[in-house]
């Protein structure tokens, strides 16, 4: 067996094991019993203990030492991953990562309880403690440079925060002028009434199916905060219903339905192999928002949609095709990220982007994150958050550790944007193939030109293959100024 077989061989084993260990976690925010949360502290420790033996495995640096460098891309991208990934868990000590995986595990479950309580005061010991492990982590990995560099990269390899702060500069003097446009504008009123929550739940799964998500691959269950996990033939996502509220139930699924088929659509011959998963978390959630936004808050399928809504709640439920589009896409002050419209949401993701490298750069301490998020709020949106649960107690990310995630919506945006303008000048008929509820062209268009390449390249280089161009921020801002400047008549 030469190096490199040795060092697949490896990785098989290595991939499939994470996966089992992210299947532990989708069986804790679905269906695991409340009294287990302490057991599953430790099991999820003991399986990160042995993904960390394995990517910190001495023999895996003899293999690397030894490997002939291939001229093939996809083995070159395999060796990077592995390479990476060795580099990484020999930087952090084995007791800190089971540490992690042990106290976030147990954070989860009481962040819920205390969001569902509006109660920070409650959480913030374990916060804090989430805090501080993720700080030793990121020291670990920052070799005397950047904490926060260092836990960026594990979403976005290669990123730095002062690519995004030029990025998010760019971004935001055009969003606050469109929002404050937008907000000065008449806006349609929100819907109402009662929405069965079976109803939503059977028009979320054909939802599902019209964006292409394979369900004899994946499955849909409820859980507080929605999401996508796993890769390759078992690819699983989740929702949340609100009687009063169904769009939340079904754009949530639209947005972890472009995650889920993202890694349903990756070359199988990638399976279970450090690149058969998506290239980076911004080019995932340039998946997800294109989904839920260009596509599914189109003019062209709200089309669609409200003649399914109809059908589905009663002729009257949901008004005309064009106030329904309206409405879906109504632009109002409001404290939840996931609910925010297309023009506030990046400003929500911007404000998460600062707070928690001050957090990580120990420039701000947990105790006082709450009266930091609320000043921030009121200085962004001009509205006073009313409690902790539509305020910093809002968002899963900080108690399972996943800093360095947040700004990755944002820079999904962007791609997401890029990808929009080459989709539609690629693909005539979008709109008519829209109005119809047909996907099938998009998808395989999004198959053929990003997706079925896996990591096979790093995040923003991912992007300029599929576009053929430097990925930037001008397509979503475009995108958006054009679209909202004519449903507000400006």
């Amino acid at each position: 067996m030469t190096p490199l077989e040795a060092l697949m061989a490896h990785a098989r084993v290595t991939e499939a094991l994470a996966s089992v260990a992210g299947r532990l976690g989708w069986d804790q925010e679905t269906v695991m019993p409340r009294g287990a949360a302490a057991q599953r502290g430790e099991e999820m420790a003991a399986m990160q203990r042995v993904l960390h033996a394995r990517n910190s495995d001495p023999q895996v640096g003899e293999w690397l030492s030894a490997v002939v460098e291939p001229d093939e891309p996809v083995a070159i991208a395999q060796i990077r991953e592995i390479r990476r990934a060795f580099d990484r868990a020999t930087r952090v000590p084995a007791d800190l990562s089971a540490a992690l995986a042990r106290v976030t595990s147990v954070a989860q479950g009481e962040w819920a309880v205390a969001r569902a309580a509006d109660d920070f005061a409650a959480f913030a010991p374990r916060l804090a403690e989430v805090v501080a492990l993720k700080r030793e982590e990121a020291a670990a990995l920052a070799s005397g440079g950047d904490l926060y560099d260092a836990l960026l990269d594990d979403y976005e390899p290669g990123t730095r925060a002062a690519d995004l702060d030029a990025m998010f500069g760019a971004l935001r003097p055009r969003l606050v002028a469109l929002r404050d446009k937008m907000l000065g504008a008449l806006q349609p009123a929100p819907l109402t009434g009662v929405f069965d929550e079976a109803i939503q739940a059977r028009l979320a799964a054909e939802l599902a199916r019209v964006f292409g998500y394979d369900f004899n691959r994946g499955r849909i269950d409820k859980a507080v905060h929605p999401f996508s996990s796993g890769s390759g033939a078992d690819v699983r996502i989740t929702t949340r219903t609100d009687p009063a509220n169904p769009f939340n139930c079904l754009y949530s699924t639209i947005h972890e339905v472009g995650h889920a088929t993202y890694e349903q659509q990756v070359d199988p011959a990638f399976a279970l192999t450090p690149i058969g998963r998506g290239a980076s978390m911004g080019v995932h959630e340039s998946q997800s928002r294109l989904f839920e936004n260009q596509l599914g808050r189109s003019h062209a399928f709200c089309g669609w949609l409200h003649g399914r809504m109809e059908a589905e709640f009663g002729t009257g439920s949901v008004g005309t095709p064009e106030t329904f589009y309206a409405v879906v896409n109504r632009v109002h002050p409001g404290f939840i990220r996931t609910e925010a419209d297309e023009v506030q949401y990046n400003l929500h993701v911007l404000m998460r982007f600062d707070l928690e490298r001050d957090l990580i750069a120990g420039r701000l301490a947990v105790p006082d994150l709450e009266d930091a998020w609320n000043a921030r709020f009121f200085r962004d949106f001009s509205v006073a958050v009313p409690r902790a649960s539509q305020g910093v107690l809002q968002d899963v990310h900080w108690s399972v550790g996943l800093f360095g995630y947040f700004p990755t919506y944002s820079l999904g945006n962007v791609y997401a944007g890029c990808l929009y303008k080459v989709l539609r000048e690629d693909i005539e008929a979008l709109d008519a193939d829209l109005a119809r509820g047909d996907t099938a062209a998009i998808t395989a268009w999004l198959t053929a030109r990003l997706r079925n390449f896996g990591a096979l390249r790093l995040g923003r280089e991912t992007i300029r293959h599929a576009i053929g161009a430097e990925p930037d921020e001008a397509p979503l801002l475009d995108y958006l100024e054009a679209k909202f400047g004519e449903l507000a008549g400006l």
